[in-house]
């Protein structure tokens, strides 16, 4: 059975790709700090939750000599973009320092496969659309920043280390699982569809609609959304194509289309059967009009292609976590 090591494997990504993994018959031990993720999210009881910090050499080592693992795969990151622009420290020690040690310990012991949780964020504003993964990287926040250093940091380690890598470049992560067993419960929320139901729920007062006047047909931004279980489906697809000897690429991981934010609360209300209480305010600093990926390359070499296309499709999975038994938490 092969083995994996999973960091941030408790998180919102990481524990659905675990699930995943798990029912494609990989044996998994995650680690997670669980600052962030939720040790309930961890749905298998075959999954070792190991809860420790990835700067933490001396349980690095033990675990790396307890187990011969075949690949990482990194999640752990702090990921709020206005928090990382005021408190830069925090992510530039936690989304680049400490995963030197993880590195270094990987090298160590032979592991040499890394599938790293990257972001489009590392685009910064974009010159064209849709964007590539020849799109200059040119990242504006710290969060941004942090994940564009780590995979030059990664790409060095190749050339010293024959360290083999996947970058998987996300766009919107959205969604929760079919079954509604485990979804998205952070706190704080920054992310759209959820935020949008909470609105619905009467969690929070209403969602605020940040810029009505951008150079798009309903004058709100538009985002690329992609299903967490799309998300899943990348990392294993990505573990495989290593797996093969093939060689380390970076992939966006998108569904090509857009959504205004005015047609996501559209499809929230209709799939809900629910008014969306809405509040328009100005533009936030730095929100793109447009960010749309252009995902040609994931189908190509790892031979993934997004199942949820439709925001509405997403949406569903999404209420039916929100809506269920748990109301959304864990």
């Amino acid at each position: 059975m092969n083995k994996v090591l999973v960091t941030g494997g408790a998180g919102y990504i990481g524990s659905h790709t675990v699930r995943m993994l798990v029912q494609k018959g990989y044996e998994v031990i995650v680690l997670d700090n669980l600052v962030y993720g939720h040790p309930e999210a961890i749905v298998d009881d075959s999954v070792e939750l190991v809860k420790g910090d990835i700067g933490d050499q001396e349980l690095l080592n033990t675990l790396f000599e307890k187990h011969q693992f075949e690949a990482v795969l990194h999640f752990a990151a702090y990921a709020y973009v206005g928090e990382s622009v005021s408190h830069p420290h925090k992510y530039y020690v936690n989304n680049v320092v400490k995963p030197l040690t993880l590195l270094k310990t990987m090298v160590d012991h032979g592991c040499l496969k890394f599938i790293f949780s990257s972001t489009c964020a590392t685009y910064g504003n974009p010159e064209y659309m849709p964007l590539d993964e020849k799109h200059p990287q040119v990242p504006v926040s710290p969060y941004g920043k942090s994940k564009y250093v780590l995979e030059q940091i990664i790409k060095d380690y190749e050339v010293a280390y024959n360290l083999k890598y996947v970058f998987l470049r996300y766009f919107n992560a959205s969604g929760a699982s079919e079954d509604g067993v485990i979804g998205e419960d952070h706190d704080p929320e920054t992310h759209l569809i959820p935020l949008i139901l909470d609105a619905i729920n009467g969690d929070r007062p209403a969602i605020k609609v940040f810029g009505t006047d951008y150079d798009t047909p309903d004058g709100t931004a538009v985002r690329d959304y992609i299903h967490v279980n799309d998300l899943g489906d990348a990392h294993i697809k990505a573990l495989e194509y290593l797996g093969k000897g093939n060689d380390s690429i970076a992939v966006n991981l998108g569904t090509g289309v857009g959504y205004s934010v005015k047609e996501v609360i559209d499809a929230a209300a209709e799939v809900t059967g629910k008014e969306v209480p809405t509040e328009y305010e100005g533009r936030r600093q730095g929100d793109a009009t447009k960010l749309i990926a252009d995902a040609k390359l994931a189908l190509d070499k790892l031979g993934w292609d997004p199942k949820y296309k439709d925001v509405k499709e997403i949406i569903k999975t999404a209420w039916a976590w929100k809506s269920g038994d748990r109301k959304g938490k864990y």
